[in-house]
């Protein structure tokens, strides 16, 4: 590729993932990477600290549109429909790219115990900004941080899906499907 392209940040992590797929993720180096997506080392270290940043790409912006989402639902909004809002922001953020790309993150991820580990505090990172929207909203503390975890988890069950099924539904509707499942699972708890 050639040094010119847009999106640098983008390169490296399609560079990254195909890399960590083809010959796993502890025998990739930074090098290859850059070299992959057609740029230099310096170049990576400006986007990323390290290779595994390069699979958390966009956590901030994540946490951010799922804040701003909660924190636009209609005044009266239960704090469901407030996370329901939130989904439908985040989502939207998602591109054809990232849909085509998403098996072969989610296996990378699941093959590695450091990529696992990273993952887990990448969910708890996006549910404390969720949670935070939503107790700003005047929501309980419990009950923010249960809606917040729900609405991670249906984010992640739905990327899941949305990635499984090219030619599926949109993420914003299999997010909404997934938070009423899981809605409708935390009912039966009792």
């Amino acid at each position: 590729m050639a040094r010119w392209e847009p999106n640098p940040r983008l390169r490296l992590v399609r560079a990254a993932i195909d890399l960590f797929a083809e010959q796993g993720y502890d025998e990739t180096t930074v090098a290859q990477i850059a070299a992959r997506a057609g740029l230099s080392k310096a170049t990576f270290f400006r986007h990323f600290p390290d290779k595994r940043e390069v699979l958390s790409a966009g956590q901030e912006a994540h946490s951010t549109l799922l804040a701003e989402g909660a924190a636009g639902a209609p005044a009266g909004a239960s704090p469901l429909e407030a996370v329901a809002a939130a989904l439908d922001t985040v989502t939207t953020s998602f591109t054809p790219e990232q849909r085509e790309f998403g098996p072969r993150l989610r296996a990378v991820v699941a093959a590695h115990d450091e990529l696992r580990e990273r993952d887990a505090f990448k969910r708890v990172g996006l549910a404390a900004a969720l949670a935070d929207a939503l107790r700003d909203r005047g929501i309980p503390e419990t009950t923010a941080r249960l809606a917040a975890a729900l609405g991670v988890e249906a984010f992640h069950l739905a990327f899941a899906r949305w990635t499984d099924e090219p030619d599926g539904a949109s993420y914003r509707v299999l997010a909404r499907q997934a938070l009423e499942e899981l809605r409708a699972a935390a009912t039966a708890l009792h």
